[in-house]
């Protein structure tokens, strides 16, 4: 039987097995080099493109998250900060909460390792097939407030709402204006029990109704955050002024 090239690249390209079409003479080459059969040939090819598309899906979620920076849970030093069980961070990392839809909080001081570990969340999302928008509270209610003015304030929601996962970084570090409280009760309401969200607060959330300027709201914002959540408090001192201490540049707070 004889083989048209080109006949075989038009194949592999109408089956969207690119990597397979484009890297073809070396991977048979490789095939025939470790003497492989037509079924682990057959294996070899496929997981080439299975591995690669795979590769292109997690690069383009992360492309899309928009995170500030990548860390991963390797990274994390536990023994900085022994308040985080790295068993319930395990059991996070297998995503299950962002399957039902469940809410995260990740609440401490300044500095502790919260927006570290909701990048290193999120892209444990990504790898396991989700889909993750990252923003911080500020640009989140400034874009929302300006898509109100604008007549868009649905769109901007819905916009926010694609994403399995919505992280939402820095909550109570600045306060906001009181008509805030409403357009985040809006976009709570709007993902509630459809996706999931992962906020970061230096603030606990007893203290949200003094962030939002708006207690009431507040409390139906929360009883919807707080309906199906796992809440993660850190204790210890900021990484940052531990360094600071190190260089000598702050004097140490113990006595």
């Amino acid at each position: 039987m004889t083989v048209d090239h080109d006949q075989l690249v038009s194949m592999l390209t109408r089956l969207q097995l690119t990597t397979v079409r484009d890297r073809l003479d070396t991977l048979l080459d490789e095939a025939a080099r470790q003497e492989m059969n037509l079924r682990e040939t057959l294996f070899y090819l496929c997981r080439e493109e299975v591995e690669s598309k795979n590769h292109k899906r997690i690069q383009m979620g992360i492309n899309m998250a928009k995170f500030p920076y990548m860390r991963t849970l390797d990274q994390f030093d536990f023994e900085a900060q022994p308040s985080v069980d790295p068993a319930q961070v395990r059991e996070l990392s297998n995503c299950r909460w962002i399957a039902n839809g469940d809410t995260l909080l990740l609440l401490g001081p300044p500095g502790v390792g919260k927006t570290h570990l909701a990048v290193a969340l999120g892209r444990e999302a990504i790898h396991r097939g989700y889909t993750v928008q990252f923003t911080s509270a500020v640009i989140l209610l400034t874009q929302l407030t300006k898509a109100q003015s604008e007549g868009k304030l649905d769109a901007k929601i819905a916009q926010y709402s694609k994403a399995k996962l919505l992280v939402i970084d820095e909550l109570g570090y600045l306060p906001f204006e009181p008509k805030a409280a409403h357009l985040f009760f809006q976009l709570i309401s709007r993902r509630y029990e459809a996706g999931s969200v992962l906020i970061t607060s230096n603030r606990a959330v007893g203290e949200w109704g003094d962030v939002f300027g708006d207690p009431t709201v507040v409390t139906a914002i929360l009883d919807r955050l707080l309906h199906h959540s796992h809440v993660m408090t850190i204790r210890g001192e900021s990484y940052r002024l531990k360094e600071k201490r190190k260089s000598g540049l702050l004097k140490s707070t113990k006595s």
